[in-house]
Protein backbone atom coordinates (compact mmCIF):
# COMPACT_ATOMS: atom_id res chain seq x y z
CA UNK A 1 0.00 0.00 0.00
CA UNK A 2 1.18 3.26 -0.60
CA UNK A 3 2.90 5.74 1.85
CA UNK A 4 2.97 9.36 1.46
CA UNK A 5 6.77 10.40 1.40
CA UNK A 6 6.25 12.65 4.77
CA UNK A 7 6.13 9.89 6.76
CA UNK A 8 9.03 8.76 7.18
CA UNK A 9 8.73 6.17 10.46
CA UNK A 10 10.30 8.34 13.24
CA UNK A 11 7.11 9.66 14.03
CA UNK A 12 6.70 6.64 16.15
CA UNK A 13 6.05 5.85 19.85
CA UNK A 14 10.24 5.66 20.36
CA UNK A 15 9.23 2.32 23.26
CA UNK A 16 7.81 0.77 19.94
CA UNK A 17 10.94 1.61 17.81
CA UNK A 18 13.29 0.21 20.61
CA UNK A 19 11.15 -3.19 20.00
CA UNK A 20 11.81 -2.41 16.00
CA UNK A 21 15.36 -2.31 16.84
CA UNK A 22 15.65 -6.30 16.47
CA UNK A 23 14.97 -6.29 12.90
CA UNK A 24 16.99 -5.36 10.28
CA UNK A 25 17.49 -1.53 10.02
CA UNK A 26 15.34 -1.41 6.11
CA UNK A 27 12.58 -3.69 7.57
CA UNK A 28 12.19 -1.59 10.79
CA UNK A 29 11.76 1.83 8.74
CA UNK A 30 8.94 -0.46 6.31
CA UNK A 31 7.45 -1.63 9.84
CA UNK A 32 7.11 1.73 11.17
CA UNK A 33 6.28 3.63 8.53
CA UNK A 34 3.07 1.68 8.53
CA UNK A 35 2.57 1.58 11.91
CA UNK A 36 2.38 5.44 11.44
CA UNK A 37 -0.12 4.64 9.14
CA UNK A 38 -1.90 2.68 10.86
CA UNK A 39 -2.18 5.11 14.41
CA UNK A 40 -3.14 8.24 11.15
CA UNK A 41 -5.75 6.91 9.67
CA UNK A 42 -7.56 4.35 12.85
CA UNK A 43 -10.16 7.11 13.48
CA UNK A 44 -10.83 8.37 10.02
CA UNK A 45 -10.43 5.35 7.93
CA UNK A 46 -10.51 2.60 10.16
CA UNK A 47 -10.07 -0.24 6.65
CA UNK A 48 -7.64 2.01 5.36
CA UNK A 49 -5.73 1.67 8.95
CA UNK A 50 -6.55 -2.41 8.71
CA UNK A 51 -5.22 -2.45 5.28
CA UNK A 52 -1.79 -1.38 6.83
CA UNK A 53 -1.71 -3.23 9.69
CA UNK A 54 -1.86 -6.03 7.52
CA UNK A 55 1.04 -5.19 5.71
CA UNK A 56 3.10 -4.60 8.85
CA UNK A 57 1.69 -8.05 10.09
CA UNK A 58 3.29 -9.85 7.06
CA UNK A 59 6.92 -7.91 7.56
CA UNK A 60 7.11 -8.52 11.52
CA UNK A 61 4.09 -10.80 13.08
CA UNK A 62 7.14 -11.63 15.83
CA UNK A 63 7.03 -7.97 17.34
CA UNK A 64 4.20 -7.21 20.28
CA UNK A 65 3.67 -3.72 18.65
CA UNK A 66 2.82 -5.07 15.70
CA UNK A 67 0.07 -7.43 17.01
CA UNK A 68 -1.15 -4.96 19.33
CA UNK A 69 -1.82 -2.63 16.32
CA UNK A 70 -3.10 -4.86 14.22
CA UNK A 71 -5.99 -5.98 17.24
CA UNK A 72 -6.54 -2.14 17.31
CA UNK A 73 -6.60 -1.83 13.44
CA UNK A 74 -9.57 -5.07 13.56
CA UNK A 75 -10.99 -3.92 16.39
CA UNK A 76 -11.86 -0.14 14.83
CA UNK A 77 -13.17 -2.93 11.77
CA UNK A 78 -15.19 -4.78 14.85
CA UNK A 79 -13.27 -7.78 13.72
CA UNK A 80 -13.68 -9.25 17.02
CA UNK A 81 -12.64 -12.84 16.95
CA UNK A 82 -9.22 -11.20 14.34
CA UNK A 83 -8.80 -8.63 17.54
CA UNK A 84 -9.16 -10.46 20.24
CA UNK A 85 -6.14 -13.29 18.42
CA UNK A 86 -3.71 -10.16 17.95
CA UNK A 87 -4.33 -9.00 21.43
CA UNK A 88 -3.78 -11.72 22.94
CA UNK A 89 -1.07 -12.44 20.70
CA UNK A 90 0.61 -9.45 22.30
CA UNK A 91 -0.35 -10.02 25.71
CA UNK A 92 1.49 -13.38 25.47
CA UNK A 93 4.74 -11.83 23.93
CA UNK A 94 4.76 -8.49 26.86
CA UNK A 95 3.38 -10.30 29.96
CA UNK A 96 1.14 -6.82 30.60
CA UNK A 97 -2.75 -7.06 31.33
CA UNK A 98 -3.33 -3.35 29.69
CA UNK A 99 -5.26 -4.83 27.10
CA UNK A 100 -8.08 -6.82 29.24
CA UNK A 101 -10.71 -4.62 28.98
CA UNK A 102 -10.15 -4.67 25.18
CA UNK A 103 -10.16 -8.20 25.04
CA UNK A 104 -13.18 -8.20 27.37
CA UNK A 105 -15.33 -6.30 25.00
CA UNK A 106 -13.88 -7.95 21.94
CA UNK A 107 -16.12 -10.97 23.83
CA UNK A 108 -19.00 -8.42 23.84
CA UNK A 109 -18.40 -8.05 20.11
CA UNK A 110 -18.37 -11.79 19.51
CA UNK A 111 -21.89 -12.61 21.67
CA UNK A 112 -20.19 -13.84 24.87
CA UNK A 113 -21.08 -10.87 27.41
CA UNK A 114 -21.10 -13.84 30.05
CA UNK A 115 -17.66 -14.50 29.48
CA UNK A 116 -16.83 -10.48 29.37
CA UNK A 117 -18.25 -10.44 32.80
CA UNK A 118 -16.28 -13.49 33.78
CA UNK A 119 -13.17 -11.25 33.06
CA UNK A 120 -14.11 -8.17 34.76
CA UNK A 121 -14.02 -10.49 37.89
CA UNK A 122 -10.54 -11.90 37.15
CA UNK A 123 -7.19 -10.99 39.06
CA UNK A 124 -6.06 -9.63 36.23
CA UNK A 125 -8.46 -6.56 36.67
CA UNK A 126 -6.80 -5.21 39.59
CA UNK A 127 -3.28 -5.00 37.95
CA UNK A 128 -4.64 -2.56 35.81
CA UNK A 129 -3.69 1.13 36.46
CA UNK A 130 -7.29 3.45 36.96
CA UNK A 131 -7.73 3.94 33.30
CA UNK A 132 -8.12 0.28 32.25
CA UNK A 133 -10.21 -0.28 35.88
CA UNK A 134 -12.65 2.29 34.57
CA UNK A 135 -12.80 0.98 31.07
CA UNK A 136 -13.10 -2.43 32.42
CA UNK A 137 -16.31 -1.04 34.21
CA UNK A 138 -17.15 0.39 31.50
CA UNK A 139 -17.33 -2.90 29.35
CA UNK A 140 -18.76 -4.50 32.17
CA UNK A 141 -21.80 -2.09 32.19
CA UNK A 142 -22.35 -2.87 28.45
CA UNK A 143 -22.01 -6.90 29.07
CA UNK A 144 -25.11 -6.07 31.72
CA UNK A 145 -26.66 -4.02 29.20
CA UNK A 146 -26.19 -7.12 26.70
CA UNK A 147 -28.04 -9.18 28.82
CA UNK A 148 -31.05 -7.08 29.64
CA UNK A 149 -29.63 -6.76 33.30
CA UNK A 150 -30.25 -2.91 33.41
CA UNK A 151 -30.14 -2.35 36.67
CA UNK A 152 -27.35 -4.32 37.28
CA UNK A 153 -25.39 -1.90 34.49
CA UNK A 154 -26.56 1.14 36.61
CA UNK A 155 -24.99 -0.09 39.94
CA UNK A 156 -21.84 -1.15 37.99
CA UNK A 157 -21.10 1.76 36.96
CA UNK A 158 -21.81 3.96 40.35
CA UNK A 159 -18.58 4.33 41.23
CA UNK A 160 -15.69 6.76 42.95
CA UNK A 161 -14.59 8.09 39.76
CA UNK A 162 -18.06 8.64 38.56
CA UNK A 163 -19.13 10.31 41.58
CA UNK A 164 -16.18 12.60 41.65
CA UNK A 165 -15.70 16.22 40.31
CA UNK A 166 -12.85 16.32 39.02
CA UNK A 167 -12.25 15.73 35.33
CA UNK A 168 -9.95 12.77 33.81
CA UNK A 169 -9.60 11.28 30.45
CA UNK A 170 -12.66 9.00 31.10
CA UNK A 171 -14.82 10.82 33.09
CA UNK A 172 -16.97 12.13 29.79
CA UNK A 173 -17.39 8.69 29.08
CA UNK A 174 -18.04 7.16 32.27
CA UNK A 175 -20.90 9.73 32.20
CA UNK A 176 -22.20 9.13 29.39
CA UNK A 177 -22.23 5.56 30.00
CA UNK A 178 -24.61 6.27 32.96
CA UNK A 179 -27.10 8.45 31.80
CA UNK A 180 -27.68 6.17 28.15
CA UNK A 181 -28.09 3.57 31.05
CA UNK A 182 -30.71 5.68 33.66
CA UNK A 183 -32.56 6.44 30.14
CA UNK A 184 -32.63 2.36 29.13
CA UNK A 185 -34.13 1.74 32.08
CA UNK A 186 -36.81 4.98 32.06
CA UNK A 187 -35.19 7.27 34.25
CA UNK A 188 -35.19 10.26 32.23
CA UNK A 189 -34.80 12.76 34.78
CA UNK A 190 -31.60 11.40 36.35
CA UNK A 191 -30.51 11.03 32.92
CA UNK A 192 -31.03 14.68 31.81
CA UNK A 193 -28.76 15.28 34.81
CA UNK A 194 -26.12 13.38 33.61
CA UNK A 195 -25.79 13.67 30.05
CA UNK A 196 -25.13 17.26 31.22
CA UNK A 197 -21.91 16.65 33.51
CA UNK A 198 -21.06 14.60 30.25
CA UNK A 199 -20.93 17.87 28.35
CA UNK A 200 -19.37 19.59 31.13
CA UNK A 201 -16.67 17.04 31.00
CA UNK A 202 -16.33 16.52 27.30
CA UNK A 203 -14.00 19.57 25.94
CA UNK A 204 -13.42 17.58 22.98
CA UNK A 205 -16.48 15.98 21.81
CA UNK A 206 -15.60 12.26 21.84
CA UNK A 207 -19.13 11.76 22.77
CA UNK A 208 -22.76 13.17 21.58
CA UNK A 209 -23.84 13.95 24.97
CA UNK A 210 -24.56 17.16 23.81
CA UNK A 211 -26.76 16.00 21.27
CA UNK A 212 -29.13 13.74 23.70
CA UNK A 213 -29.08 16.62 26.08
CA UNK A 214 -30.69 19.01 23.81
CA UNK A 215 -32.85 15.91 22.36
CA UNK A 216 -33.80 15.38 25.80
CA UNK A 217 -34.63 19.50 25.93
CA UNK A 218 -36.99 19.58 22.75
CA UNK A 219 -34.47 21.23 20.91
CA UNK A 220 -33.54 20.99 17.02
CA UNK A 221 -30.77 21.95 14.99
CA UNK A 222 -32.38 24.03 12.24
CA UNK A 223 -30.88 25.27 8.58
CA UNK A 224 -30.43 28.93 9.13
CA UNK A 225 -30.20 28.83 5.25
CA UNK A 226 -33.51 27.48 5.14
CA UNK A 227 -35.31 29.79 7.67
CA UNK A 228 -33.47 32.15 5.41
CA UNK A 229 -35.01 31.53 2.11
CA UNK A 230 -37.73 34.66 1.14
CA UNK A 231 -41.17 33.34 0.17
CA UNK A 232 -39.99 32.67 -3.51
CA UNK A 233 -36.92 30.27 -2.60
CA UNK A 234 -34.39 32.65 -3.11
CA UNK A 235 -32.05 32.67 -0.13
CA UNK A 236 -31.57 35.61 1.69
CA UNK A 237 -27.59 36.41 0.97
CA UNK A 238 -25.37 37.67 4.08
CA UNK A 239 -28.17 36.24 6.48
CA UNK A 240 -27.30 33.17 8.91
CA UNK A 241 -24.29 32.46 9.95
CA UNK A 242 -24.28 28.59 10.61
CA UNK A 243 -26.49 26.45 12.25
CA UNK A 244 -29.24 27.79 14.92
CA UNK A 245 -31.22 26.42 17.72
CA UNK A 246 -34.89 26.14 17.82
CA UNK A 247 -37.38 24.86 20.36
CA UNK A 248 -39.41 21.72 18.72
CA UNK A 249 -42.28 22.62 20.84
CA UNK A 250 -43.70 23.66 24.20
CA UNK A 251 -43.47 20.37 26.13
CA UNK A 252 -40.45 21.41 28.50
CA UNK A 253 -38.88 18.28 29.14
CA UNK A 254 -38.69 17.25 25.83
CA UNK A 255 -40.96 14.42 25.86
CA UNK A 256 -41.29 12.27 22.58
Amino acid sequence: MPIPEDVTGDEIDKDVRQELQSLPKTLADDVARNLVMVARLIDEDPEGAYGYSKVALRLASRVAAVREAGGFAAYANQKYAEALAEFRAARRMTGTVDLWPLMADCERGLGRPEKALDMAGAPEVHKLDKAGQVEMRLVAAGARRDLGQLDAAIVTLQSPELASNAVQPWTARLRYAYADALMAAGRRGEAREWFAKAVEADKDGSTDASDRLAELDGVEFVDALDENEDEGGNETEGAGNGDEQAPAGSDEDGKE
